[in-house]
């Protein structure tokens, strides 16, 4: 497995070679092959433990010189947050950030381990190496048309393009190393780098906006990065080991719980959810990696790796109670939202909510729909940043009444958006398949409160989507043309994406029984079967009929006339079907509008509560926790 650090090591170097290319000409394609590599390198890794008989496979125990480094650039982070910390005047964090490394070193230099291996590919790590390539890859190709288009629509920002390109290849590798990892000191510096990375891609712009979010994000992952660092302090001080795998084995209840709170941050779960939601300020390459590929994909892999060790235990019921709440929580408040990069924000933080609570659980269904889960919202929620992004460049907003009609203006944007609509809850796509066997799971674990919590955050669900879908596929005339100035390498990754979503529904059944299963048998070292071939087939049947509705919409949409018979406005039509005459004898705006229900689900109302009951929730059950190992 030597070409694990070509893996890492390849993405760093493109990264470093990028802002010295000052030419976009050049630029360009140095990142078309670097995501390229990265594509091929992760293929090449998995073909050969697959060769190697796709068993649990260890390397690297001799690694002092690499453990020394490791040491040295968690100090050159710290003095980077101290350095930026200072300038911006945000005192408290520099005492995380020093707080953490802090205890890294004490731990490191007092307590030490017997020798093991630091590096560890299985099912699950491998699932999350090609995610991260292939998905990742593709926002990098996706970045280099879209960052053209974004500055030349914002002149008022300073255009450092070369500097973005460089971050999301970094983080790339981060993301490889992270994964990849069996030792949690490993795993740490990994995980802090993204912390780091995701922090200065929010910042992007440095406005205000910008500069407050990018901090509000990177003290929430501070904060759970503290309670990494603590866990390895006592999980080598008291258990002697800090392998990811030993701990939980051993099920230390404290170390457990305390990496399930990073977890819980990095995947922005409530109350640390508004560091996601503050995200969206960035520039869309980097809300569609940290949605998909990276960053919050990382946190729920350390929920699913601790998942045998919180079956049953105060932890997991800490993690599934917040999992859940989150779901059906951030699932009312899209429903509020008219900002499609906010909606899809609250849909990734709910459906990752729905991913911990699965984890929380820890059983074998729950983890089988979880790794589902990962994949097609990995797919679905990078297809729709990018589509959304580019629908940005060319009308100037984001917002979704703006998006009325769009099939007939922009068709090749609005297919691909419903494309990846149609994959987060429509029939038979995977996402409403994992549900269906997660709420299974739910009632067979006797948990009561998670299912209402699946059932009407499923609702909610429905709610936002489905408003969303007919704004785009309305047939309504309008004088406002569009202009598709998405460039070519834009739509290559969103055809790329569109085609995998309908691919993944498409050899589900072929996915469930070479992917997921395995991955389950390999965490719990047992696999039963969740869903019988008979469901799988009828899922393959619904698939094929489903294809008929995107087909005649095609044909619809192609063949209708752009001329309108005038329709009746409560008034005299003025002829466009936009204007029409009140009873007063004066034009009247026709405006048609989603219903947002605000009152009842605004973030203003919804927001603050949650995030207080989520915190005394937390807090509750991690001294719970505390004091009961005490």
């Amino acid at each position: 497995m030597g070409v694990i650090p070509f893996l890492i090591g390849w993405p760093v170097l493109i990264a470093v070679l990028i802002p010295f290319l000052k030419s976009e000409r050049v630029r360009g394609p140095l990142v078309y092959v670097g995501a390229g590599g990265v594509m091929v390198l992760s293929v090449v890794l998995l073909a050969q433990w697959l060769l190697s008989g796709g068993a649990v496979m260890s390397f690297y125990e001799e690694t002092e010189l690499i453990d020394h480094l490791m040491l040295g650039g968690e100090l050159l982070l710290m003095a980077l947050i101290v350095y930026l910390s200072i300038i911006h005047r945000k005192y408290p964090v520099i005492l995380l950030s020093v707080g953490q490394t802090a205890v890294m070193i004490w731990a490191e230099t007092n307590f030490p381990v017997e020798p093991a291996s630091h590096m560890q590919v299985d099912g699950l790590s491998m699932l999350m190496t090609v995610i991260a390539a292939f998905v990742g890859g593709l926002i990098c190709i996706y970045a280099v048309g879209y960052m053209k288009v974004y500055h030349h629509h914002h002149t008022e920002y300073r255009n450092r393009t070369g500097f973005f390109l460089s971050m999301l290849f970094l983080f790339l590798g981060a993301m490889f190393g992270l994964v990849l990892s069996g030792n949690l000191v490993w795993m740490y510096f990994f995980w802090e780098i993204t912390s780091v990375i995701s922090f200065l891609l929010i910042g992007y712009t440095r406005t205000e906006e910008a500069v407050q979010n990018s901090f509000r994000a990177l003290w929430m992952n501070l904060l759970g990065g503290l309670g990494f660092a603590v866990a390895i302090a006592v999980s080598a001080a008291t258990l002697g080991t800090v392998q990811l795998e030993e701990v939980v084995r051993i099920g230390a209840p404290i170390p457990i719980a305390l990496l399930a709170l990073a977890g819980l941050t990095k995947s922005a779960q409530l109350p640390f959810s508004s560091w996601l939601l503050g995200a969206m300020v960035a520039p869309t390459p980097s809300s569609a990696l940290l949605h998909s590929a990276t960053m919050v994909k990382a946190g729920v892999y350390l929920l699913i790796r601790l998942s045998p060790a919180m079956a049953g235990t105060m932890g997991g019921t800490m993690v599934s109670l917040i999992g859940g709440f989150t779901f059906i929580a951030c699932s009312m408040m899209a429903i509020a939202q008219n900002d499609g990069k906010k909606v899809l924000a609250f849909s990734t933080i709910s459906n990752l909510g729905l991913i911990v609570a699965c984890a929380g659980i820890g059983k074998e269904e729950t983890i089988w729909a979880a790794v589902l889960l990962m994949i097609f919202h990995a797919v679905s929620k990078s297809m729709l940043f990018q589509a959304v992004g580019s629908i940005e460049n060319i009308l100037g907003s984001r917002d979704i009444e703006d998006m009325h009609g769009l099939i007939l203006r922009l068709p090749k944007l609005t297919y691909i958006m419903g494309i990846g609509i149609a994959g987060m809850y429509l029939a038979p796509f995977g996402m409403l398949i994992s549900k269906w066997v997660a709420l299974k799971a739910f009632v067979d674990a006797g948990d009561v409160l998670l299912v209402l919590f699946l059932a009407y955050g499923s609702a909610t669900t429905m709610l936002y989507w489905t408003k969303w879908l007919a704004k785009l596929i309305s047939i309504h005339h309008t004088k406002a043309e569009a202009k598709d100035i998405t460039k070519t390498d834009q739509y290559i990754s969103m055809f790329i994406h569109s085609v995998c979503v309908v691919l993944l529904c498409l050899l589900f059944p072929l996915m469930e029984r070479q992917v997921v299963t395995p991955i389950v048998l390999q965490i719990f070292g047992s696999a039963h079967e969740v869903l019988s071939m008979s469901v799988l087939t009828t899922m393959a049947v619904m698939l094929i009929s489903v294809l008929f509705v995107p087909t005649m919409m095609f044909l619809v949409t192609r063949s209708a006339r752009r001329v309108y018979v005038p329709i009746y406005m409560g008034g005299a039509n003025m002829g466009d079907n936009t204007y029409f005459v009140n009873s007063y004898g004066e034009p009247e705006h026709l405006y048609l509008s989603n219903w947002y229900l605000r009152f009842e689900f605004g973030m203003r109302r919804l927001m603050r509560p949650s995030v207080i009951f989520s915190s005394g929730l937390l807090i509750v059950m991690l001294c719970l926790i505390v004091g009961g190992a005490v």
